[in-house]
């Protein structure tokens, strides 16, 4: 099946919502591994309630530079695009394709397509973050297959 990139409308937000639990439930899960029980459960009590208010928040905050990525009738990817004209500088904000989805080169055509639509914008730099946990580790090789260079950074916690 083929997928097309169009521009999210209201409609998609649930869905998008809905295929980014599915996406980053991994992520979350190697969270808890890497940081031990205690320290998860104070930053994420309820991942999946915050996660999903602040996709939806995101996706309509910034509806005029999302995408979704469609196969059939339903989004099954999206990617969100923030431009900061002052300094040329753009950053996907988020990223997920529905695990069902994944590797079909779905995220490298959204990360190529967003990055294309910042630059007509006039991007002169274009930044993602993520995670060093294992549960990102597709996603890293998807930003640096599309040519994005890591900075890696570390923060640290302690339970008090």
């Amino acid at each position: 099946m083929t997928t097309e990139i169009r521009a999210l409308t209201d409609a998609d937000v649930d869905a998008v919502v809905r295929l980014s639990l599915r996406a980053w439930a991994p992520v979350f899960a190697s969270f808890e591994q890497v940081l031990g029980g205690e320290i998860y459960r104070r930053l994420f009590p309820d991942w999946t309630s915050s996660q999903a208010r602040d996709v939806a928040r995101v996706c309509r905050e910034h509806a005029a530079t999302t995408w979704v990525a469609v196969a059939g009738a339903e989004p099954v990817g999206f990617v969100v695009a923030v431009l900061d004209p002052a300094s040329g500088g753009g950053e996907l904000e988020m990223i997920a394709v529905d695990p069902a989805h994944q590797r079909r080169g779905i995220a490298t055509d959204l990360i190529a397509f967003a990055v294309d639509q910042l630059r007509a914008a006039g991007a002169r730099l274009v930044a993602i973050g993520t995670g060093g946990d294992p549960g990102h580790a597709p996603a890293r090789r998807a930003y640096e297959k599309a040519g994005f260079t890591a900075l890696p950074q570390v923060r640290y916690y302690k339970a008090v």
